[in-house]
This record gives C-alpha cells, structure tokens and sequence, in this order.
C-alpha cells in the first residue's frame, strides 16, 4: 500500500470529526472551575458554622443562592455547556428542562396551595350539635 493510499484511506475515518468550534477542555478550565467550586463551598460552610447572618432563612436564602451559581460553574467548566457546543442543542435541551421543572414546581405548589384553602373543614368537632 503506498502512502498517498494510506493518507487517503487515514482521511475516510476522520470523516465526521471536524472542529465544531465548541469549548475544548483544558487543565487551566478544569483548575478554574475546581477552585471556583472550593471557594462557592466553603463561603456557604462559613456562613452556617459561624452564623454570620442574623436569620436562619436568610442564610438558606444566600445559600440557595450560592448552590445556583455553583449548578452554573459546574454546568461550564465540568460539563463544558454553553451557546457554541453541539450547535446550542444541549443549551436549549438545558432551558427546556428548566422551564419544565420550574412548571412542574409552582404548579405542584399552586394546586397544594388550592386544595388546602378548598378543601379543608371549616367546623371544629366540638361544634356539632345532636338534632332534637
């Protein structure tokens, strides 16, 4: 077989795999997105164990807060999601997914809501009267 032959025949396999542009991983990205996600740990372990904010449901709230942005690094830096990968499928599949979630939730929590206001008695025991 001769080189020009092997080259072409090396060229059919390659067939498919070109640069899609995307976010390449890299052990600086990895570095980053490790530290980043050390750093969104520890400040939430910090303001529990040394109760640093004067609530308890405001430093669930500033947590909450930190647990999205950690989600976020996360998302980017392991998972490497972002506008240009996969042609923007995988973000659009991530907003979806989203949108479902966050429906499912307020409506679970709407309907729980509703039905609790409606359905409940509104006479106690000790009100019933034997008829005469």
């Amino acid at each position: 077989m001769s080189a020009q032959h092997q080259h072409e025949g090396h060229a059919d396999h390659d067939h498919g795999h070109d640069d899609d542009g995307g976010y390449h991983a890299t052990v600086r990205g990895y570095v980053i997105g490790f530290l980043l996600s050390v750093i969104l740990t520890a400040i939430p372990f910090w303001l529990v164990m040394g109760k640093v904010l004067p609530t308890s449901g405001m430093t669930g709230l500033v947590i909450m807060g930190f647990a999205a942005v950690q989600i976020v690094v996360h998302m980017v830096y392991f998972l490497h999601m972002n506008a240009k990968v996969e042609g923007g499928w995988s973000m659009l599949a991530l907003i979806f997914t989203l949108v479902m979630v966050l429906i499912l939730l307020v409506g679970s929590i709407w309907v729980m809501h509703h039905m609790n206001a409606n359905m409940m008695p509104t006479h106690s025991m000790g009100e019933a009267r034997i008829a005469p």
